[in-house]
């Protein structure tokens, strides 16, 4: 009888502080399993001073990059992130061939992620995708994200929603399963820092009311510039004065780089705002603790901060399409709209919502799950895909 050819070397790409967050406790399963081979590959916003050069983080964790992927420009027109591609598409190639793994994870649906999956998928190296079925029609992520899927072998998702729609895409169910956001689990294992603690490697006195805020570009907006989506955020925030703001830098998408420095002037100009350029998945979840709310659109005010108990603005439509708990308000770009989404976080009715509510993408042991249904593949059985047609299932 032969030996089934398992699946051993697992390269994890990550290109960004968020997505890493996500990643680590994934990372974590492969690098302490007896049959497994962890390979990390950092590239996008990791790598630029501008962002924190986060991949710094990756190493003070204890894991070895083995190799780092620089394809950032120090501009983020729509030019220079059609050159990011470009520059990832030839990088990536290479850094598979030296590697040569058995399988690619990727999450999630930037640029940098579509480009490394399309490479993987010429080179016919199998990938398992994180977070695909979701919908997000502000962004052009949304695309990337369904493209992604369909260059998949497995899917790993975050609701029976979004199942349901990799499904429709024609993946095959046998290939789909539900083990819940990387991130709930990540809030329930980090050991989060206490308050004085956070203060002080933060260098932050904490008020009695605060807001984080972190806002990213709309990229399918075509309507209103970066520039301008973000004034109108800060015009709503100035005038809330009593309230202290928390700000994270937006990501490295089409215009983040022209918000984060209409944040950082206004900042600099105000005793109740502090900027950061990358907290780190600790301090965030950390700081989840101690505030009052979410502001922005960034996916974390979706699926992480409902676990925290507290509410979520969430602004425009990027994050549109995203399944939600009661602890998110949905809030237009317009300054009064905002304004009242965010003191409507301090409302008692809306706080008990908040407490009350359950967090949708909570599903329990999802890295577990996640590295032991790898572990389980067979290299010789993993096949072309057959479009699953849901007309063939009299559906």
């Amino acid at each position: 009888m032969l030996e089934m050819s398992k699946i051993k070397k697992i390269c994890v790409i990550t290109g960004s502080r968020a997505e890493y967050g996500l990643l680590k406790l994934i990372m974590k399963e492969i690098s302490e399993h007896k049959e497994l081979d962890l390979q990390i590959l950092a590239t996008g916003s990791h790598l630029s001073s501008d962002f924190g050069n986060t991949y710094l983080e990756i190493e003070e964790d204890g894991f070895f990059i083995n190799k780092k992927i620089p394809i950032l420009h120090n501009q983020d027109s729509s030019e220079k992130i059609i050159q990011s591609i470009a520059d990832a598409t030839s990088l990536y190639s290479k850094a598979f061939k030296d590697l040569a793994p058995d399988m690619l994870v990727v999450l999630g649906d930037r640029y940098e992620i579509f480009a490394a999956s399309f490479i993987a998928y010429i080179l016919n190296i199998p990938i398992a995708h994180i977070h695909g079925g979701e919908v997000t029609e502000g962004a052009y992520d949304e695309a990337f994200r369904h493209s992604i899927t369909k260059m998949s072998y497995l899917h790993f998702v975050t609701s029976d929603e979004y199942m349901r729609r990799v499904i429709q895409l024609g993946e095959d169910p046998q290939r789909v399963f539900n083990y819940g956001a990387p991130g709930i689990e990540a809030i329930k294992k980090i050991h989060l820092l206490g308050k004085k603690d956070l203060e002080i490697q933060l260098d932050v006195t904490l008020k009695e009311k605060n807001i984080v805020v972190t806002y990213h570009p709309e990229t399918l907006n075509s309507n209103i510039s970066p520039e301008d989506q973000i004034e109108i955020l800060l015009n709503a925030i100035d005038e809330l004065k009593d309230i202290n703001f928390i700000f994270t830098k937006a990501n490295a998408d089409t215009g983040g780089m022209k918000i984060n420095q209409r944040i950082q002037k206004f900042v600099e100009e105000k005793s109740n705002c502090t900027l950061f350029s990358s907290l780190g998945q600790k301090k965030y979840l950390s700081l989840l603790q101690y505030v009052d709310g979410v502001v922005g659109n960034s996916s974390s005010g979706i699926i992480e901060v409902p676990s925290f108990k507290i509410g979520t603005v969430n602004i425009g439509n990027r994050q549109k399409g995203r399944v939600r708990s009661g602890s998110v308000i949905d809030s237009e770009l317009k300054v009064d709209t905002i304004k009242a989404a965010i003191l409507s976080l301090f409302d008692e009715n809306f706080r008990q919502i908040s407490q009350e509510g359950l967090n949708p993408y909570d599903a329990g042991e999802t890295s577990k799950n996640i590295v032991n249904k790898i572990n389980e593949l067979n290299k010789d059985q993993i096949k072309i895909k057959s479009f699953y047609d849901l007309s063939d299932q009299g559906l």
